[in-house]
């Protein structure tokens, strides 16, 4: 019998893209979802759906009792900055109280984690490329949530015996096309959907936060890495742990960065128009620049970014939108 196991928030963005990547790989995939942020629709088919909060007390625990499962991939999260300094009750509550419901099920099977982290835990960069070691000070309540949840599991995982993977993204894009898999946030606050529809009319001119940043073009540099990479390094991760080897926390980005203006000309490249934009004020506390060191992903797990190049995540995302 295949091996099970459970995918919280498998209706969201990452989580349906790591759940068809687990199923290809012939994992037995539950997964948990209460649809208030997922879709139905990029569930794949060969998942079975538990629809369900899964903050639960129990809940999670009884799921993983019922189906022997051998591992949680936890994805569930409120994940809007701005958001979450509006509102740090929402994620203070949300993203806590889902994860001491994953450590809760792990602890009573002793099973691994894989958890969805973010560089938003890092907070301003000390250095760059910003290594998986460097000091955490997260400048938001949702990068703070983040640095907690992976606090609580690694302190639950020393207590209960079990082992987690902390995976740090970066700026996660793209879509699989073969699959249909694709970003479907409400509301959108990601550029690269919203270029390509500012391009496509569908959407207003997009807003460009400040073009006097101390970088090469004087827009922000973000790093961006393609989800399927990304499902791919989440997979590698599952593997890793389930062999027994010891827990991490690694970076996930392309391990280079790319400026908003050179994500707008990747957009005019991949749908043939330009991005109307306009340029407003910088957004308080936005580094000027953000990019991954991966050395750790690629010496502890074997991976390396494949599909990450700029044009090929537009042309990606265009194709499915």
């Amino acid at each position: 019998m295949s091996t099970t196991v459970l995918v919280t928030g498998g209706a969201g963005y990452i989580g349906s893209h790591v759940a068809h990547a687990l199923c290809q790989r012939g994992f037995r995939v539950l997964v948990v979802d209460d649809l208030s942020n997922g879709h139905l629709a990029l569930v794949p088919a060969a998942t079975r759906l538990e629809r369900a909060d899964v903050t639960t007390t129990g809940l999670l625990r009884g799921l993983v009792e019922r189906d022997q499962v051998a591992a949680i991939l936890h994805f569930v999260a409120r994940a809007m900055v701005g958001e979450s300094m509006a509102r740090p009750d929402l994620y203070y509550d949300t993203n806590l109280g889902a994860t001491l419901r994953v450590c809760e099920a792990a602890a009573a099977r002793r099973i691994p984690v894989v958890f969805s982290s973010s560089c938003s835990i890092f907070g301003q960069p000390k250095s760059l490329p910003i290594s998986s070691g460097q000091a955490c000070d997260p400048q938001s309540p949702y990068g703070a949530s983040k640095w907690m949840c992976e606090r609580i599991i690694a302190d639950h995982a020393r207590a209960f015996g079990f082992t987690f993977a902390s995976l740090r993204y970066f700026n996660a894009a793209g879509a699989d096309v073969a699959a249909r898999l694709f970003e479907r946030h409400s509301p959108e606050s990601h550029l690269i959907p919203l270029a390509i529809d500012a391009a496509r009319g569908v959407r207003p001119p997009l807003q460009v936060f400040g073009a006097d940043w101390s970088t090469p073009d004087g827009t922000c540099v973000r790093d961006y890495v393609h989800v399927v990479d990304l499902a791919d390094a989440h997979v590698r991760a599952l593997d890793h742990l389930l062999a027994g080897k010891p827990s991490l926390r690694v970076n996930l980005g392309a391990g280079r960065g790319t400026s908003v203006r050179e994500v707008m000309d990747a957009v005019e490249r991949a749908v043939g128009r330009p991005v109307p934009h306009a340029i407003g004020p910088r957004r308080p506390g936005d580094p000027a620049e953000l990019v991954a060191d991966i050395s750790d992903a690629r010496a502890q797990l074997g991976w390396e970014p494949r599909f990450s190049d700029i044009d090929r995540i537009v042309r990606d995302a265009a194709a499915v939108r």
